[in-house]
């Protein structure tokens, strides 16, 4: 700090006994605690005027200021017109601190604190130490290796696309999907697009060339993730309905009656399939608190 060789600086205050028990104190202390990451608060400074050997001097001093200049320290004048930061605390804190802000998540396990000898009116001087662990991240969410082949169509005739993608789905495939789009010389057409196992790639690969007008495709590589998942069956007029019910981190997210079984137990019971709907919603509804009636 004041630009010249350890053997030509001439300290005073920094070099009284009280200077050398802050540095070896807390140097012993930060040693114990042993923490793997240290977050400060930024650095209050004070304000007025401080008497040293060399005189009266503003609040911050020459050498805080020049310590903060040189680590980077954010720092903030006030809220007392007294000098809150010395150069040896505000040196020891730019050589611990990890980094400056609010305090992290974290589980506190200890807290310290510590007390100056002067006492201001309607401010408390002390300074406080929060150790903590960070909180338990959650589980990585399950990621599988997954395939998707797609090819647009614009001569094939659209009566044909229920049977195309419930054949792909049938045969084994994740999804299948159309999607609208306008194709060279403004010509209507549809992406059609398959979701699958990469080792059941060329398999569908060949269905969707073969049952399609189209010449070629592509694939590509992506990754998906699954959700953990069960089929529960519901009663609703003395017929059965599966009902998907779907968990993330082993919370019910998701519960869903399959339509198909919606649709024949209306036309059973000659209902309209939008009441049915609701009743195995009703029905399945115990499912969101974990309950549920046989599995599938």
């Amino acid at each position: 700090m004041h630009g010249t060789t350890p053997d030509d600086v001439h300290f005073h205050e920094v070099g009284a006994l009280d200077s050398i028990a802050d540095v070896v104190g807390v140097s012993a202390c930060a040693h114990h605690l042993a923490a793997g990451r240290v977050v400060c608060s930024p650095i209050a400074l004070g304000g007025g005027r401080a008497r040293t050997a060399h005189g009266s001097i503003p609040v911050p001093g020459p050498a805080v200021t020049e310590l903060l200049r040189r680590h980077a320290v954010p720092a903030y004048g006030g809220p007392l017109d007294v000098e809150l930061a010395t150069p040896t605390g505000v040196a020891l804190v730019a050589v611990l601190a990890d980094e400056f802000g609010p305090m992290p998540a974290l589980v506190p396990a200890a807290t310290g604190s510590g007390a100056g000898a002067r006492d201001p009116e309607g401010h408390a001087n002390l300074l406080r130490v929060v150790v903590g662990a960070a909180p338990p991240a959650p589980a990585a969410l399950p990621v599988e290796p997954a395939t998707v082949l797609e090819a647009n169509v614009d001569d094939l005739d659209p009566r044909l696309w229920p049977a195309v993608l419930t054949l792909l789905l049938d045969a084994g495939a994740d999804d299948a999907w159309l999607t609208p789009i306008v194709m060279k010389k403004g010509r209507p057409a549809h992406t059609v697009a398959v979701l699958c196992a990469p080792g059941d790639a060329d398999r569908l690969a060949r269905l969707l060339l073969a049952h399609t007008t189209t010449i070629g495709l592509r694939r590509r590589q992506v990754e998906k993730t699954p959700l953990e998942r069960e089929t529960v069956t519901v009663e609703v007029h003395g017929s059965s309905v599966r009902v998907k019910v779907a968990r993330l981190d082993g919370e019910v997210v998701n519960v869903n009656p399959e339509y198909d079984d919606v649709a024949r137990t209306a036309a059973e019971s000659g209902r309209p399939a939008k009441i049915v709907l609701a009743e195995a919603q009703r029905a399945a509804a115990g499912l969101w608190d974990g309950g549920g009636s046989s599995r599938a």
